[in-house]
């Protein structure tokens, strides 16, 4: 026991054979291992679209709009992952660059549309390459079986997680 917390052991054991040398001695965790690669991707994501003059925070509301122009405010929250302040602080650095203009729905006075801009067009072209190299560093070397498998397992974990009940949720004991 260390503190109040009994020490676990990995919840993975530790390869032996030809990925021995993969993880550290210690063992490694699922949390722990999505983390390093959730950063890995990140930091390199960060520094070839900052070349391009766009932030991080920028870069995930470019994609979506890319993905599907015209969106809402609340839409692209929504597809984004970020809460609507959140959203409108990044459209505000946004239009400022004059990669996105917001325009009043012509049906719903009260909604306001996102569209790019043709700059915001245009960086897709000078982005998605980029994110492409990205990949295809990230996934060298690995087999598209395993990438499968890989991807597979992360979308099931996600769906584990994803069917936690909330915390305080009511649970019918009275």
């Amino acid at each position: 026991m260390v503190g109040r917390f009994k020490r676990q052991e990995p919840m993975f054991p530790v390869p032996d054979g030809e990925y021995a040398d993969t993880f550290p001695q210690s063992g490694i965790t699922l949390p722990r291992a999505a983390r390093e690669v959730h950063r890995a991707i990140t930091r390199a994501l960060q520094n070839r679209v900052a070349d391009h003059g766009v932030s991080m925070g920028q870069w995930y509301f470019l994609r979506a709009l890319w993905e599907e122009d015209g969106l809402t405010q609340r839409e692209l929250s929504q597809r984004v992952g970020m809460m609507e302040p959140t959203t409108v602080t990044a459209l505000n650095n946004l239009e400022r660059c004059d990669l996105v203009q917001r325009v009043r729905n012509p049906h719903d006075r009260r909604k306001v549309n996102i569209y790019l801009t043709p700059k915001g067009k245009a960086l897709r072209a000078d982005i998605l390459p980029c994110v492409e190299e990205i990949e295809e560093t990230a996934t060298q070397g690995i087999s598209p079986g395993e990438l499968a498998l890989t991807i597979s397992v992360l979308r099931r974990v996600s769906a584990n997680l994803d069917a936690l009940p909330p915390i305080g949720a009511d649970d019918d004991l009275g």
